[in-house]
C-alpha cells in the first residue's frame, strides 16, 4: 500500500481563459451557488484600509461566490415561530461552516498549481476598521509605515460588485440575479491570472421601489440620504444606513429614553424588545454572529417580495413568499398564549404526574 495525496502541478493554467473555466467550474462543484471574476485593476484607488493589495501585493485576480440563503430559511420568521432557523442555517452557518469550506478548498485546488490563494468569508472580527470606516484608536498598528493597519477588511459586497455577480441595492444588500438579496458572500484572491467577468450588466435588479426603507423596522436609513462610490469608472449609490440603529434592530431591540427594568438586550440598559421581536431578552447568539431577530424584514425579505412580483429574479418558486398579513408584537398587552401551552410547575403537566 502506498500513501496517497492530492496531486500537483498537473493542470495548465497559463491561460487566463482556459484558467478561469476550470477555476469557476471547481468553485460550483464545491459548493457556490454563483461565481465571477475581477481583476485586481478594478480596484485602483481603494482606501488603503479595503485595498487587497495590502494584503497580496502580487494579487492579480478577485473570485467571487454566492452562496444562497435559502427562502425556506425565512419562514419561520415570517410565520412568527422560528426564529432561529434564518440565524443559524440561513446566516451563522453559512458564514461560518458552509462558505468556509468552499473558499478554502477552491484555494487548495489554484495552490495545487503552485498559485497562491487566499480565501476569505465573513469579515474578521480582528478588522482595524469599523463598520463605518473608521479606524479605531489604540487598537492595532502598523508594522511598516505607510502600510494599512491590521486587519485589512475587504468588502465582500464590493468584491461581489466588481467580480460580475450583481447590483449593490439601495438598502446596501447585495443583490444578484439569482437570488436577490438572499445572499451570503465569499471570495479569494489570488497571483493567478484568470480572465475577467464583465460588470453586471443584465435586468435591472433595484428600482428604487423603496420597501427597503418602508418596512426596515428601526427606520434604519431613508430615501434622501445616500453613499455614492465609484466602482471601476461605474457610480454606484446606496442608502446612508445607520449602522449602530441596525445593530440594535437587527437583534429586535428597541431603545428608550428611560432605563428599563428588564433591558432586552444586558449591555444596553434602555433597550426594550421592538414590536418585530417575540423574545423577552434577545436569544444567544448562533455561530458567534446569528442574532438575527429583525429577520432582515425590509433589506432582505421585503426587498425579495418585490423583486419576486417584478419576475427579475432567476430561482422562481411555485407560491408567493408573503401568505398571510405581516406580525407584529404588542408588548402593551398581556401574552395570549394558545390552548395547550404547558409551563413548568403548571397543574396537569407531565412532570407533575407521580
Amino acid at each position: 500500500m502506498a500513501v496517497l495525496s492530492r496531486t500537483f502541478n498537473d493542470i495548465d493554467l497559463s491561460d487566463p481563459v482556459k484558467a478561469a473555466d476550470y477555476v469557476k467550474r471547481k468553485a460550483l462543484e464545491m459548493g457556490a451557488d454563483a461565481v465571477g471574476i475581477g481583476n485586481i485593476e478594478r480596484w485602483a484607488g481603494a482606501p488603503l484600509q479595503m485595498d487587497p493589495k495590502q494584503i497580496m501585493p502580487e494579487c492579480k485576480s478577485i473570485i467571487g461566490m454566492v452562496f444562497r440563503v435559502e427562502r425556506g430559511s425565512l419562514r419561520g420568521i415570517e410565520e412568527g415561530t422560528y426564529f432561529s432557523n434564518y440565524s443559524s442555517m440561513g446566516y451563522g452557518g453559512i458564514t461560518y461552516l458552509y462558505m468556509p469550506m468552499t473558499v478554502i478548498n477552491l484555494s487548495k485546488t489554484i495552490e495545487d498549481q503552485g498559485y497562491e490563494a487566499i480565501p476569505m468569508g465573513h469579515q474578521s472580527d480582528w478588522r482595524g476598521i469599523d463598520s463605518d470606516g473608521y479606524t479605531p484608536k489604540n487598537y492595532s498598528r502598523p508594522v511598516r509605515p505607510g502600510q494599512a493597519t491590521p486587519d485589512i477588511m475587504i468588502q465582500l459586497r464590493i468584491a461581489a460588485y466588481l467580480s460580475g455577480l450583481g447590483e449593490i441595492g439601495f438598502s446596501k444588500m447585495f443583490l444578484s440575479p439569482q437570488f436577490g438579496p438572499r445572499n451570503r458572500l465569499g471570495i479569494v484572491l489570488t497571483d493567478l491570472e484568470l480572465a475577467p467577468d464583465p460588470i453586471y450588466d443584465g435586468p435591472q435588479l433595484c428600482n428604487r421601489c423603496m420597501a427597503c426603507v418602508k418596512n426596515c423596522p428601526g427606520q434604519c436609513f431613508d430615501a434622501k440620504n445616500t453613499v455614492k462610490v465609484n466602482l471601476a469608472g461605474h457610480e454606484v449609490e446606496w442608502a446612508d444606513v445607520d449602522t449602530a440603529k441596525c445593530d440594535v434592530t437587527f437583534r429586535g431591540a428597541q431603545i428608550t429614553d428611560q432605563p428599563q427594568e428588564k433591558p432586552y438586550l444586558q449591555e444596553k440598559t434602555n433597550s426594550k424588545p421592538g414590536e418585530w421581536s417575540p423574545f423577552f431578552k434577545k436569544p444567544r447568539n448562533l455561530y458567534n454572529t446569528g442574532q438575527a431577530v429583525c429577520g432582515a424584514r425590509g433589506c432582505t425579505r421585503a426587498c425579495m417580495i418585490s423583486l419576486e412580483s417584478r419576475g427579475v429574479l432567476q430561482n422562481t418558486f411555485k407560491q408567493k413568499f408573503r401568505r398571510r398579513p405581516t406580525w407584529t408584537v404588542d408588548w402593551s398587552t398581556e401574552p395570549e398564549y394558545a390552548p395547550g401551552t404547558l409551563f413548568r410547575g403548571q397543574k396537569g403537566h407531565s412532570s407533575d404526574v407521580d
